[in-house]
């Protein structure tokens, strides 16, 4: 009997990163909300946290 090993080519997971928008232009990227969560409040808590897919 064949093997269904899942041994096939899958595509490639899209990773999601967190960007952190300052208000002087600056734009940071995290791998988690927490880390841009902190960052954020480090700066004020003025800036903006949005994801961004790479």
């Amino acid at each position: 009997m064949a093997c269904n090993c899942g041994g096939g080519a899958r595509a490639p997971q899209p990773i999601v990163v967190y960007e952190l928008t300052l208000p002087d232009g600056t734009v940071r990227r995290y791998f988690t909300y927490q880390e841009a969560d902190a960052a954020n409040k480090r700066a004020g808590s003025t800036g903006v946290i949005s994801t961004a897919v790479q």
